[in-house]
């Protein structure tokens, strides 16, 4: 049975407009050698690439209130979230969703995701504002797999390193025997995206999750060769500054709004991982 070592490589916080391959060849150029799977946040690639919207600039419509108002207070806050067996601390705030922030974040939800995703609690199609200042959420990667070889590329011709790159979600994908399926849209080849109900499912019937890979690039891997070693990445890494936008502002003491870059900075931030076989 093959093992695996994992290291989590901190770096400082990637703002908007940093040239994050710059970063990553820093990060691992001491660390990596040739074979190694090295997994990349599809979160922090976002944010370097600006990849961002700024919801203080929403104006919400009825559809996106009604959303914040009944469906996430009233639905997600009781028959939904115990079906999913939240905690109840997760409960309480879902119960007291936010009106005004919440609704803008359903109506970007609704505007780049669609009316299925945005029924989600939370990350509504691979958006998320979770490690990001203010009122800002990244949205989704449209092209993981061209990054993810420029990537390779750049490790191979810099570091002189044959290594695989993975592009990763912490949105979790979800096995039944030999079937993988996610809420989160475009998945690596393999895994089957099946929308909000999906999340449901898993949750419900407790079935095995993993983060979801998004492109491989540099070596060949089956969806359940992947789903391993992104899920060893994620052990690896840890939540950052909080598994949700409500952890990351109770971390720092102050309302979701008011989390600050320089806040950001101060945490150590760990977007790489290096997989490593042992035998």
């Amino acid at each position: 049975m093959t093992k695996y070592n994992a290291l989590a490589v901190s770096t400082n916080y990637w703002k908007p407009h940093s040239n994050y391959t710059d970063k990553i060849l820093n990060a691992i150029k001491d660390k990596v050698e040739d074979g190694d799977f090295v997994v990349v946040s599809e979160k922090a690639i976002s944010t370097a690439l600006n990849n961002m919207v700024d919801e203080s600039t929403i104006k919400p419509r009825l559809v996106a209130r009604g959303l914040a108002r009944f469906w996430m207070r009233l639905i997600w806050g009781y028959p939904l979230g115990i079906l999913c067996g939240f905690g109840q601390r997760l409960l309480k705030r879902l119960r007291n969703y936010p009106l005004e922030s919440g609704s803008r974040h359903k109506q970007v939800a609704l505007q780049y995701a669609g009316f299925w995703q945005a029924l989600m609690f939370g990350s509504e199609g691979g958006i998320d504002g979770s490690n990001l200042a203010y009122s800002y959420v990244s949205l989704p990667l449209s092209n993981t797999n061209k990054l993810g070889q420029n990537i390779q590329n750049q490790i191979r011709q810099q570091l002189q390193k044959n290594v695989c790159v993975i592009i990763a979600d912490t949105d979790k994908t979800y096995k039944l025997r030999s079937f993988f399926f996610t809420p989160r849209p475009n998945p690596l080849k393999g895994i089957h995206s099946l929308g909000s109900g999906s999340y449901l499912v898993g949750r419900f019937f407790k079935f095995k999750k993993s983060s979801t890979p998004l492109t491989v690039a540099g070596c060949s891997l089956s969806a359940s060769e992947a789903l391993k070693i992104t899920n060893i990445a994620d052990k690896a890494r840890g939540p950052g500054s909080g598994a949700t936008v409500w952890d990351m502002a109770a971390r720092f003491k102050v309302n979701v709004d008011d989390v600050s870059w320089e806040m950001l900075e101060t945490i150590g931030h760990k977007p790489i991982v290096i997989v490593r076989k042992i035998c």
